[in-house]
């Protein structure tokens, strides 16, 4: 039996190294195209509530952009209470000019639609005035590297994609952020492996939310933001409904556009982590129970047949799972320049994943899902 169970770890993590996309080795996400000056308009859209601690860095990067002709930002102020509109408008002055900001008062939040999306709606309707070749979908607290819109759009041309997105950097300096965030990205690549992605040949389709570009047609296409109002995973919703009507999508990583939004203790991501992992199942007890015996018998079964096991074939075997399995952590690690020993640590950072996952199924089931800024935005479906 713990030959069995030691060889069964072994496996899932051959697999999961060799089969599983590669999706460990963060350095091949990485973009190598020669970037071009980008003529055509290009517009942003950011969402913003309650932003006035970073909005201001988020703004100020986006219009100091190299590479790119004509630009032009329209920032969706959801009822912000703390002056995020005026702090983004000081902003838009003291960097290039207020003219090239667009400030708009969002309306009141249909049935149906999620907080955030509602926004982004209203800031995609006055984009397209503009008549953009491409829309860059970004967030209030992301700070972007100075050639992160002519490189995305270099991508999306030379590649003829419809979409492409970047894994931005998250904040990671707090002892809870270095814990848990490289494994955020690390399970995130887990699920949406980048080289399957691209691959018009496979249905999986991903995109990280603080960074994607989208050609205006492409999102008609796909049904528009309309088309996933409702959605909690976003991102991937829209990734999911370019490649379903025929786009092409492509997914990378960038150490230069990098998120401000700190996590300063283990409940405050445990938290984050919640708002969308019972989502990610579906909203299914049977998903839910399946992924905790997965979680558990991949991340938590190789230290335990290692450490505690008697038997000397089944402890080799658990070991060298788990030396597969920080062997595919460390590249986030070194991403995030953390001390290499992090990688050891992935069991217990697993089982820490899995405890904010039954947490996000509790918060579902009691009528609290995908709590976020005040708004309830992952509920059960009325009948």
């Amino acid at each position: 039996m713990f030959i069995a169970a030691g060889c069964l770890c072994l496996a899932i993590w051959v697999y999961l190294l060799v089969f599983h996309g590669r999706f460990w080795q963060i350095s091949r996400f990485k973009s190598d195209i020669s970037m071009a000056v980008v003529g055509d308009a290009i517009a942003v859209v950011v969402p913003a509530r309650n932003e006035a601690d970073v909005v201001a860095q988020s703004i100020s990067s986006l219009l100091k952009q190299r590479h790119v002709d004509r630009l032009h930002v329209y920032l969706v102020d959801d009822g912000s209470m703390d002056g995020t509109a005026e702090v983004a408008k000081r902003a838009a002055r003291e960097t290039v000019s207020a003219a090239v900001l667009t400030v708009i008062s969002g309306r009141s939040l249909p049935p149906g639609w999620s907080g955030k999306l509602w926004a982004v709606q209203q800031g995609v309707e006055a984009a397209l005035q503009f008549d953009p070749k491409f829309i860059l979908l970004t967030d209030a607290d992301i700070v972007h590297g100075s050639e992160s819109i002519s490189t995305l759009a270099s991508i999306a041309q030379s590649g003829s994609y419809d979409l492409v997105s970047f894994m931005v950097k998250l904040y990671c300096r707090t002892l809870a952020e270095r814990a848990l965030i490289p494994a955020f990205v690390y399970f995130f690549f887990q699920l949406y492996p980048p080289a399957w992605i691209s691959d018009p040949g496979k249905r999986t389709a991903g995109a990280a939310g603080g960074s994607i570009l989208i050609r205006p047609d492409a999102l008609e296409r796909a049904g528009g933001i309309a088309g996933i109002r409702g959605e909690v995973i976003d991102d991937c919703a829209l990734a999911r409904s370019v490649k379903q009507s025929g786009g092409r999508v492509w997914l990378g990583v960038t150490d230069e556009t990098r998120s401000l939004r700190p996590y300063e203790s283990f409940g405050e991501i445990g938290r984050m982590i919640s708002r969308s992992a019972f989502n990610q199942l579906r909203h299914s007890g049977f998903l839910l129970s399946l992924a905790t015996v997965g979680m558990l018998v991949t991340y938590l079964l190789p230290p335990i047949l290692a450490i505690f096991s008697r038997h000397i074939l089944s402890a080799t075997l658990g070991t060298l799972a788990w030396m597969l399995m920080a062997t595919s952590f460390y590249p986030i690690i070194r991403f995030y320049k953390l001390n290499a020993l992090w990688s050891f640590t992935l069991p217990l950072i697993a089982l820490f994943y899995l405890g904010a996952t039954l947490h996000s199924a509790f918060k579902f089931w009691t009528g609290k899902g995908g709590e976020w800024k005040g708004r309830v935005q992952d509920r059960k479906a009325e009948n």
